[in-house]
């Protein structure tokens, strides 16, 4: 038996731990620069609210209702979700984490399902109470029947956050009453393609003839078919690398008109591309930097810096990575000629491979070896002291082209400055 462990509306969770008045209050989250919203509380969304609607759109609907806002805090986030998993795998022999909010455990010879449902119910009060973070769990023979137990887990009080899917009759009824569009595996344009064929349900789907779903899904819709059918045969480590990262940020104000701000920003983006690339034991053949003027300022001079990078080696190298980026503004540059604000820039990462398979190039001029040495000598102090806290010179520390965060919350969990303080009377 696998399950599938989703934490409730986890971003705003995270807020409400350290705000308990707020537990029966309506709060959102808000995406980088407070720009549309990314987490909503059962609350606010029985207000209306919707997943991805611009800030300014509902902003009036926020406050008239006295909605808690928040911008997002990557920082808090990422600790709690750490504290969660870490909880997590006392519980499994066997724990894969799949996003910041949700994991798969392995439950295989752990008891009967009466011994399940016991343990999982303890586990969620634990994990509750230990964090004060609230969490579903979903049973089931395979990982995408556990996504669908989780969902029902979630929706339904009655199950008090845990639901198990152990028996055919269970399974079929499950399958008639879920989407095919909240099937995981099963993204919007093949649903919409589904559903004008007929196809409403999962149901429906595992109706098909596994011919039909090959021909019409690949591969993959075939696993998803199996799956459903209660056949397990999605592993995670299976899960093909991404083929792209991309880090881009929009920035406030009239954007930035000063080279050495916008370097300290694209330097932080391709240091952001090389920490994602190594946590998904990636490298990249080539790397795309760009940044653009606004396309709304006709009375400003416009521009479009866009290259392309290829690599003798493909890499995830902090330093290769930001000095190619680095040099991309630097012969780019135009700011000298006119008066030039960028609204946006970012970093692509593409090309990639497991890094497990790294072919060698002949005339390579950088020593990998010591590299390598180096960069685990970084990741080992910022990893005892915090992220960052050794990074390349031109990353800078001032930040000047930093987020829009209006509602942004300390971060409780990480920096001693900004932990709770109690006050007696």
């Amino acid at each position: 038996m696998i399950a599938l462990v989703d934490c409730n509306n986890f971003f705003v969770s995270c807020e409400r731990v350290f705000r308990p008045d707020l537990r029966n209050t309506p709060c959102v989250v808000l995406s980088n620069n407070d720009g549309c919203v990314i987490a909503r509380s059962n609350e606010a969304k029985m207000l209306g609210i919707k997943m991805g609607t611009p800030f300014y759109q509902v902003k009036k609907l926020i406050e008239d209702n006295g909605v808690a806002v928040f911008s997002s805090n990557y920082v808090l986030y990422g600790d709690m979700s750490r504290r969660v998993m870490s909880i997590l795998s006392g519980y499994t022999p066997k724990l894969d984490i799949y996003s910041i909010d949700e994991a798969f455990m392995d439950f295989t010879g752990m008891g009967d399902s009466e011994e399940l449902l016991a343990y999982s119910h303890n586990m969620v009060k634990f994990i509750t109470k230990g964090t004060g973070i609230p969490i579903s769990l979903g049973i089931a023979k395979t990982k995408t029947l556990a996504k669908m137990a989780s969902k029902f887990a979630k929706k339904y009080k009655g199950y008090h956050s845990v639901c198990i899917i152990d028996t055919d009759e269970k399974r079929i009824k499950a399958l008639k009453l879920f989407d095919i569009a909240d099937v995981w595996g099963i993204g919007r344009r093949i649903s919409a393609r589904l559903k004008s064929i007929g196809v409403e349900t999962a149901w429906d789907f595992v109706q098909k003839s596994e011919a039909w779903v090959r021909s019409e899904l690949t591969v993959t819709g075939v696993r998803t078919w199996k799956e459903l059918r209660g056949e397990n045969c999605i592993s995670l480590d299976e899960l093909p690398n991404k083929k792209s990262i991309c880090t881009s940020r929009s920035f406030s104000d009239g954007g930035i008109d000063n080279l050495a701000i916008l370097e300290e920003a694209v330097a932080n983006f391709a240091s952001q591309c090389s920490r994602k690339l190594k946590e998904d034991r990636s490298v990249c053949g080539a790397m795309t930097v760009f940044a653009y003027t606004s396309r709304f300022r006709d009375d400003l001079p416009s521009d479009y810096i866009h290259e392309n990078i290829y690599f003798q080696v493909p890499t995830n190298d902090l330093m290769e990575l930001v000095s190619a980026a680095v040099s991309v503004l630097r012969r780019s540059w135009k700011g000298e000629s006119g008066n030039y604000f960028y609204k946006k820039a970012g970093v692509i990462v593409w090309d990639t491979c497991s890094d497990s398979a790294v072919q060698g190039n002949l005339f390579d001029t950088v020593d990998r070896n010591k590299r390598a040495s180096l960069a685990r000598a970084i990741e080992d102090i910022n990893r005892r002291n915090g992220f960052n806290t050794v990074r390349v010179a031109v990353q800078g520390y001032d930040m000047k082209w930093k987020l829009k965060n209006e509602y942004i919350s300390k971060r409780f969990t990480t920096n001693i400055d900004e932990i709770i303080q109690i006050h007696l009377d």
